[in-house]
């Protein structure tokens, strides 16, 4: 009987079309939840506080105080999971961060000084201050973690010496706006904010043709992209919490300056990272070191420029920590640096480098955030945040491994 007889059955012909392609569909979406399951765990971690505490930490003021108080921590995380990437450690950054504060104390109050050179004298600080220590890590080959441990305790107590162990205030209000200003009735006095509302708008609208022009380009060389509802699907979740962001921002006292700020550094480091020779460097370093330098890469100097932007961000996060305070004092950096590596953690970044997204680190920050914001609205006392904290990052980096150990099965 030939294969085109009424009798025959071809194989393959009992596979129904609609159920593969629901199957293909489902796979699809839980591999792409799998990708981002970093902000599902964001909101999981929201979603808890707000059932926790009745609402209270989804009001405007809570939602604007979690960019304000954590905006330093975020800053730091930035620099902090490029570092791990190319798998080194910083500690040194609370100390950085500190002594920077202290010298922009000098610079502004003491010195007087205008606002802005201070803050430009600050910062080129924090910059030599990462060149020295990306020498020893890059050039003398002393491993990161003795060279940043040395300046943890080399520059906590240059800034005691700076301070002559005392607080140094109150600081001019334009340096005061780095840590507690805000962008409101730009167009006039309303509530809610009509210039924050926009910007929200325009924020939505630019990340929905950004989308379609890359999912266009995708299909346009024949590139596997992922379902169309789903597709449309988490556009409207992330264009909802951007809506519902920017409305409970607009509700409150508009656009942070620290919001900006932020804002503007993520969108630079993660072209950085994502389209430049020297992200795809970092990543091959982390990766492979010994690979990278057979491949010709200057890792040396990568280390080098690595660090030197690791003191660059740890002076800004001092500056906007000591403006949002309006005080430079002796305590100030204290535990930043455990803060800003658990962010990277957290948000993704592997021990063994090689792995880690500026997007991740900044979502790690923020579930470290909600935690404080969190238990501090339930009261919970700081001995048992600080365990609570540290539970999380155990368990950040535990699953990691375990994937690591997975995949490699």
């Amino acid at each position: 009987m030939s294969e085109n007889t009424p009798g025959s059955t071809a194989v393959g012909a009992n596979i129904n079309p609609t159920e593969n392609k629901f199957t293909n569909w489902l796979s699809h979406v839980l591999s792409d939840l799998g990708k981002n399951g970093i902000f599902i765990a964001l909101i999981a971690v929201v979603a808890l506080f707000a059932f926790l505490t009745n609402g209270i930490i989804l009001r405007p003021q809570n939602i604007s105080n979690l960019v304000v108080q954590n905006g330093y921590i975020l800053v730091l995380a930035i620099g902090m999971v490029m570092v791990i990437i190319a798998g080194h450690i910083d500690l040194s950054v609370g100390s950085v961060a500190a002594f920077v504060g202290a010298c922009s104390g000098v610079f502004a109050v003491t010195w007087g000084l205008p606002w802005w050179l201070a803050v430009v004298l600050s910062l080129l600080i924090g910059a030599l201050v990462g060149a020295w220590q990306g020498f020893w890590v890059a050039y003398a080959g002393i491993p990161a973690f003795i060279v940043t441990l040395a300046g943890m305790l080399i520059f906590r107590g240059l800034a005691l010496v700076v301070l002559g162990n005392q607080n140094i205030g109150s600081f001019p209000t334009e340096y005061r706006a780095l840590g507690n200003g805000f962008l409101v009735s730009i167009f006039g006095e309303a509530d809610p904010d009509v210039f924050t509302l926009l910007i929200g708008a325009v924020g939505i609208v630019a990340l929905v043709v950004q989308q379609v022009r890359t999912r266009a380009g995708r299909q346009k060389y024949g590139q596997e992209v992922e379902p169309l509802t789903w597709f449309i699907v988490k556009l409207v979740l992330v264009s909802f919490v951007i809506g519902w962001f920017t409305w409970a921002l607009a509700s409150y006292k508009g656009i942070p300056v620290t919001l900006i700020i932020l804002a503007l550094l993520i969108l630079a480091y993660s072209v950085v990272m994502n389209r430049t020779v020297f992200g795809r460097h970092i990543y091959a370093i982390g990766g492979n070191r010994h690979a990278a330098e057979l491949s010709g890469i200057k890792t040396r100097r990568v280390d080098f420029w690595l660090f030197v932007n690791m003191g660059f961000l740890a002076a800004l996060a001092g500056l906007i920590f000591t403006a949002r305070l309006n005080l430079a004092g002796p305590k100030a950096g204290d535990g930043f640096e455990l803060e800003a590596i658990s962010a990277a953690f957290i948000g993704g970044a592997a021990v063994q480098g090689g792995v880690g997204t500026i997007g991740g680190a900044i979502i790690g920050g923020l579930i470290i955030g909600v935690l404080n914001n969190g238990m501090s609205i339930m009261g919970i006392g700081i001995e048992w945040q600080q365990a609570v904290k540290g539970l999380v990052l155990l368990l950040a980096v535990a699953f990691d491994v375990y994937n690591k150990r997975r995949a490699g099965n």
